[in-house]
């Protein structure tokens, strides 16, 4: 009995053996790279330059390309791109595209000296922003159409690993360069900066490589798309239009209103069940991570500490949580593995409220991100997992991008009043609220995989 369940887990853990899988490992470091480059990693940069903080603040709005990116999706998911989709197929064709952008801004971004030309790096900034949200696009639709349901967990298991070691590379790897190339001392010089963001350009050749490897997936034109033509086609006929308008019309139905009509279609009064739980399923996480590093601060913890424990150390929990994430999908379902992150991610919040109590303490606060982060990735890659088999490989592109966007929209707003949370109440009142927003997710989570069930089951 026991050989048999080991070999059982075996056959799961075999999952990541899969070429497509193991791909998104570049795929994700690509993705990852740019995005603390314009922001986090900017500013330290910025302030090292003399750019006075309100300006550094306003820049920090360079990242809602991200949030807004559903407002293309729809360009990417049908648009061919002039002899690269031919050469490299429709996904691959705007991962390439994007990736060049990015490599081209970077070196830009390089450069330019904001304490001399602040609107020009600024200008390359928002072509990073808005060539890494196209291919943050790209890249979900691939990753849909790359490999079955089954698999997506492990597919964003590793994707998060490559994008985490990313960031690592475009924080602290960044910060090293520039402080080893340094040669200054107490005065500002572009020139380590200029040198450890051409390092960043260079290294989007991963993601470009991988690109080139990798095969197109193999995902025919749909019958869907070909019945919401022929529908848009009969309604326009009585119209009169010229061919030429009658064409263009066809295919921005087809485009953008196609894609939303058909989630809610499928999904019937479910609909509005779905979207609530993508709305609010990370909420205790964005909610509570806005205010870790202040808490951090005023427990007494150094930038060492805070930097190795809590960048290093927890981004490696968080990618063997998400890789524990892929095999759960696979040996329990996606559903319930989305069941356990949402318990995970609340009752870890709650470690924090211990920690508080016991003020600077190393080691509590190793116990306390290791929970955290372990938990985060379990969830993440279930909840990635789910929002994957949601969509219609017709429209993976818009239908994922809008999942994306939801995701973090009620988080975000809510986290803006959780420094006034935390001077009215403290911390530890703080950290317990976190917690309590978690209870809805359960709820929502236990709802929608009856639904399914159900749904199966008929």
């Amino acid at each position: 009995m026991t050989s048999a369940v080991v070999f059982t887990w075996l056959q799961a853990l075999r999952v990541y053996t899969h070429p497509r899988v193991l791909g998104m490992l570049s795929l994700g470091f690509s993705a990852g790279l740019p995005l603390l480059l314009i922001m986090g990693t900017l500013s330290f940069w910025l302030r090292e330059a003399g750019i006075d903080r309100t300006t550094i603040g306003h820049l920090s709005w360079i990242g809602l390309a991200y949030s807004f990116k559903w407002l293309w999706s729809p360009l990417v998911d049908r648009l061919p791109l002039p002899l690269l989709t031919r050469w490299l197929g429709r996904r691959r064709a705007w991962l390439l595209l994007s990736q060049i952008v990015i490599a081209c801004a970077l070196i830009g971004m390089a450069v330019s000296d904001p304490a001399v030309d602040l609107p020009v790096l600024v200008l390359f900034a928002l072509a990073v922003a808005f060539a890494s949200a196209t291919q943050d696009i790209a890249l979900d639709a691939y990753r849909i159409e790359a490999v079955a349901v089954e698999l997506q967990g492990a597919m964003a298991a590793t994707y998060q690993a490559g994008y985490r070691v990313a960031m690592i590379l475009a924080s602290a790897g960044v910060l090293w360069l520039a402080a080893t190339a340094d040669t200054a001392v107490d005065v500002y010089d572009h020139a380590p900066w200029r040198f450890a963001y051409l390092v960043m350009a260079g290294s989007m050749v991963v993601g470009i490589v991988t690109t080139l490897i990798i095969r197109e997936p193999d995902v025919p034109y749909s019958r869907t798309i070909s019945e919401n033509e022929r529908i848009a086609r009969q309604v326009l006929e009585s119209r009169c239009f010229p061919a030429r308008i009658e064409a263009l019309l066809v295919w921005l139905y087809v485009a953008l209103i196609a894609p939303f009509r058909d989630f809610i279609v499928r999904h019937g009064r479910q609909a509005l069940l779905i979207l609530g739980l993508i709305a609010i399923y990370r909420i205790s996480d964005v909610v509570m991570g806005v205010m870790s590093n202040p808490f951090y601060v005023d427990m007494g913890y150094s930038k060492e500490e805070v930097a190795a424990i809590s960048k290093v150390y927890g981004v490696i929990m968080t990618i063997l949580g998400a890789a524990i994430g892929g095999v759960l999908t696979v040996k329990m379902g996606i559903m319930r593995t989305l069941f356990l992150g949402a318990v995970l991610s609340a009752a870890t919040n709650l470690l924090f409220v211990w920690l508080a109590g016991r003020g600077h303490d190393v080691n509590g606060l190793i116990f306390t991100i290791s929970a955290d982060n372990l938990s985060a990735g379990i969830a993440s890659s279930a909840f990635i997992a789910y929002l994957s088999g949601l969509t219609n490989a017709a429209y993976s592109a818009t239908q994922y991008a809008l999942f994306s966007s939801v995701m973090l929209l009620l988080p975000k707003f809510i986290a803006g009043f959780s420094g006034q949370f935390v001077d009215a109440f403290g911390y530890e009142n703080f950290f317990i609220a976190t917690a309590l927003l978690g209870m809805p997710v359960l709820v929502l989570v236990w709802l929608a995989g009856r639904a399914k069930f159900e749904a199966t089951k008929n």
